[in-house]
């Protein structure tokens, strides 16, 4: 395997991570790394060198689950408190299970396009032209959704 499909396979925690958030399984979750790995190392001739390969693959990785959920449109897309627990870092204020249960059911509250910005940006670190490049929609729809998803989030934790 050349270098930069070995790139590629340094990426798989993040993508793993990233996958059980969207799936709320950890077989799902798999097979969607999966899905996701195989479509890059086919098509990998199809990289920019020189563009962020991390991004790229998040690309590819949103548009199997895309697919994935248009074809199977009946099955729920939850986040469980496990596997959000799990991603995310326990800082002095989010240290008790009570707080992580509830933002568990706000996150799950969260309209899927919401969701999906979240997570790039707050858990996976991307920033908002990254994402609008991923998720192939405008920066300012990018900016609104994040601040829609934050002030939903917002709203159901403090105001429940």
């Amino acid at each position: 395997m050349d270098a930069g499909k070995q790139q590629v396979l340094e990426h798989i925690p993040a993508l793993r991570r990233y996958a059980r958030a969207l799936t709320s399984d950890v077989n799902r979750a798999d097979d969607l790394v999966q899905d996701c790995l195989e479509r890059a190392i086919q098509r990998f001739h199809l990289y920019q060198n020189g563009t962020n390969l991390k991004a790229w693959l998040f690309t590819i990785m949103h548009n199997v689950f895309v697919n994935s959920v248009r074809k199977n449109c009946s099955e729920p897309n939850f986040v469980s408190y496990e596997h959000i627990s799990a991603s995310l870092s326990h800082s002095s204020t989010i240290d008790d299970d009570a707080t992580m249960r509830d933002l568990n059911c706000a996150l799950t509250k969260l309209p899927t396009d919401q969701k999906d910005v979240l997570l790039l940006v707050g858990l996976e670190g991307f920033g908002y032209k990254e994402v609008s490049n991923m998720l192939d929609i405008p920066l300012g729809t990018v900016m609104s959704r994040l601040h829609r998803a934050r002030e939903k989030l917002r709203q159901q934790m403090y105001h429940a």
